[in-house]
């Protein structure tokens, strides 16, 4: 049997819960079941970047909630199965910790536990510009198998909201893990293949100059 459908969902203090929060909202309908560990320092960036969202609004949108303190969790041992970890966003002190296995709270506990077992590990690092004590950590994680991904955004999709930014940037995420629930809006995928005609269009302009070239 495969890994039971479980994500961990770690909350830091970072800038940029917002991500977390649609994390938890965008994996509701999906049959995953989300565990969520939240940082003190994030309940406090809550307060100040969606003030009319409170903790509890949160936890309730994940299936299981652990204390950041409660060392004794589930997510706690590699024992209980998961499909790995995202830490939306990941300040640098939990990154900092997570690369030196300075596991002070449930948070990054989780987060060692999922690397010790060879699961996928996602760190939305938010932080910038970077000095090389940051850019050496995140090497660091890196070669212990964690993926950072800043949640860079993109615009190729032309986006109109902050709402916009922020699912394409969640989705691309959990497209890591394997999961595509239809947030992302993917760069060319449905076109025709390169130099293949549409149907009912006739030859494509190059083929069409080939065959005038040849006599055919």
């Amino acid at each position: 049997m495969g890994e039971p459908q479980r994500l961990i969902v770690g909350i830091s203090g970072a800038s940029g819960v917002v991500y977390g929060v649609k994390m938890l909202q965008a994996l509701r309908e999906t049959g995953v079941e989300t565990h969520l560990v939240m940082t003190k320092s994030a309940e406090v960036t809550l307060a100040y970047e969606l003030p009319g969202t409170k903790v509890a609004d949160v936890q309730a949108l994940a299936d299981v909630v652990h204390p950041v303190g409660d060392i004794a969790a589930a997510i706690s041992s590699g024992s209980f199965r998961t499909q790995g970890m995202i830490v939306a966003p990941c300040s640098v002190r939990s990154l900092s910790e997570i690369a030196h296995g300075t596991t002070g709270n449930l948070l990054t506990r989780a987060a060692d536990v999922v690397l010790k077992e060879r699961r996928r590990l996602v760190l939305m690092l938010r932080e910038t510009p970077l000095h090389l004590g940051h850019l050496k950590t995140m090497t660091l994680v890196t070669e212990m198998g964690a993926i950072v991904m800043p949640p860079v955004p993109a615009f190729y999709q032309q986006p109109e909201t902050i709402e916009d930014i922020v699912a394409q940037t969640v989705g691309r995420a959990l497209d890591l893990f394997g999961f595509d629930i239809g947030l992302v809006k993917r760069w060319r995928e449905g076109e025709p293949a390169k130099g293949q005609p549409r149907t009912g269009q006739g030859p494509a302009k190059g083929a069409d100059a080939t065959a005038r070239r040849e006599g055919t």
